[in-house]
C-alpha cells in the first residue's frame, strides 16, 4: 500500500493543479485527467470541511454533501474542489477518492488562539472558531525548515501567516474562513465588521454583493488595479505603490504577532507564488523585522530560487524561500488513510 501512485487534485483560489505523486514523493505535473497515467487513487486538497471534517476521509455521497454545506465558508476554494471531485468520480469511478483538508494541520492551535470573543451560542451552535488554512503548505515548510520557533508566510492568491512551535501550529492569521488575516490578491483580509453592517444598513450592498466584493473585488486588486504583484511592481504608480505598501506592511505586522505567539523567532519562511517569486516583497517585509533579528542578504535574496536561505550571515533569524509542495503532503496523508 505504501507504494501507491496517487493523482493529487489541488483546486486553489486562483489555479487548478494536477500532479501524480509516486511512492518516493516524486511529483509529475499533468495537464488533464486524460493525461494522467494509471494511478491507484485520487487525492483532493479541500480547503474547508466545516466543523465536521478535518481528518483525511474517503469521499462518498455523505461526505460530498458535507462538503457542499461547507462551501459557503470558502466559496473561492470549495466550489472548484467540488467540481473536480464530481468530475473525477464520474471519469474514474473505480478509484478511491480521498479528501485531505487544509484545516487539519491547525487542529493543534490552543483554545486561547482559536476562540473568538463572541456569544457562546454562536460558538456552540454554529461552530464559530478559528480553523486556519494553508495547512498542507505550512506542514511542508515546517518539515523543510526544522527549528523550534518558525513563522511561515504563505503568500499566493490567498495569503496567511502561521506560527509553528516544535512542528505544531499554534496560531495563524486566517480564521473561520479564508477571508481573515492579511490582504490577498482579491480579498481584503481582516476589516472592521461594522463596515459590512454599515453598508447593509444603508442599502449600499446586499449580502450577495458584499460576498462578491470581499472575494473578488478587494485586496491588491482593489488598491492597485491588479491582483498580481509583478504587474503592480511594473506599474510603479501611486495606486500600485499603495497596494504593495499595504500588503507588505500587513504581512510584516502579522509576522510580529506570530513571533509573540512563539515567544521569539528562529526562522521565517516565504512560500507559494508571491513568497517564492517576489524578492521585492520578501525585502519589504523583512526590512520591518530588524527588531526581531531578521536581516536579508540583498544579493542572495534577489537571485534566490527555492529552496534557499536568503538571510545575511549575521542574521539572528534564518530566512528561507521554500517551494510549496502541497501535493506531496496530501499524498502522504491519503496513503496513511488507505493503509
Amino acid at each position: 500500500m505504501a507504494g501507491l501512485s496517487l493523482l493529487v487534485v489541488n483546486a486553489g483560489s486562483t489555479s487548478l493543479k494536477l500532479s501524480v505523486v509516486g511512492e518516493d514523493d516524486s511529483s509529475t505535473p499533468v495537464d488533464s485527467l486524460a493525461d494522467a497515467p494509471d494511478v491507484d487513487a485520487v487525492v483532493h486538497r479541500v480547503v474547508h470541511g466545516g466543523p465536521q471534517l478535518r481528518e483525511p476521509v474517503l469521499i462518498d455521497d455523505e461526505v460530498r454533501a458535507e462538503l457542499e454545506r461547507a462551501t459557503e465558508l470558502a466559496p473561492l476554494h470549495n466550489r472548484p474542489a467540488l467540481e473536480a471531485i464530481d468530475r473525477t468520480r464520474a471519469e474514474l469511478p473505480s478509484l478511491p477518492q480521498v479528501a485531505v483538508f487544509d484545516t487539519a494541520f491547525h487542529a493543534t492551535i490552543p483554545d486561547e488562539a482559536s476562540t473568538y470573543a463572541v456569544p457562546e451560542r454562536w460558538r456552540e451552535e454554529w461552530g464559530i472558531r478559528r480553523y486556519g488554512f494553508h495547512g498542507l503548505s505550512v506542514e511542508w515548510s515546517a518539515e523543510r525548515v526544522r527549528v523550534p520557533r518558525l513563522v511561515v508566510c504563505h503568500l499566493g492568491g490567498g495569503c496567511s501567516v502561521t506560527a509553528v512551535l516544535d512542528g505544531r501550529s499554534v496560531d495563524t492569521t486566517m480564521g473561520f474562513t479564508p477571508l481573515e488575516g492579511v490582504p490577498m490578491a482579491t480579498r481584503p483580509g481582516s476589516i472592521d465588521p461594522e463596515i459590512l453592517l454599515f453598508l447593509l444598513r444603508h442599502g449600499a450592498e446586499s449580502p450577495e454583493s458584499l460576498e462578491h466584493a470581499l472575494e473578488h473585488e478587494s485586496g491588491l486588486f482593489a488598491l492597485g488595479g491588479s491582483a498580481r504583484v509583478d504587474q503592480l511592481q511594473a506599474a510603479d504608480d501611486a495606486e500600485a505603490r499603495l497596494a504593495l505598501g499595504v500588503f507588505c506592511y500587513r504581512v510584516a505586522t502579522a509576522v510580529g504577532a506570530m513571533a509573540a505567539a512563539l515567544d521569539g523567532l528562529d526562522a521565517l519562511v516565504f512560500t507559494a507564488g508571491i513568497g517564492e517569486r517576489s524578492a521585492f516583497v520578501r525585502e519589504r517585509v523583512c526590512e520591518r523585522l530588524g527588531h526581531l533579528g531578521v536581516w536579508l542578504d540583498a544579493a542572495v535574496n534577489a537571485a534566490a530560487r527555492p529552496d534557499a536561505d536568503v538571510a545575511a550571515g549575521g542574521s539572528d533569524v534564518r530566512v528561507w524561500v521554500v517551494r510549496a509542495r502541497e501535493d506531496v503532503v496530501a499524498a502522504r496523508a491519503a496513503r496513511r488513510l488507505l493503509v
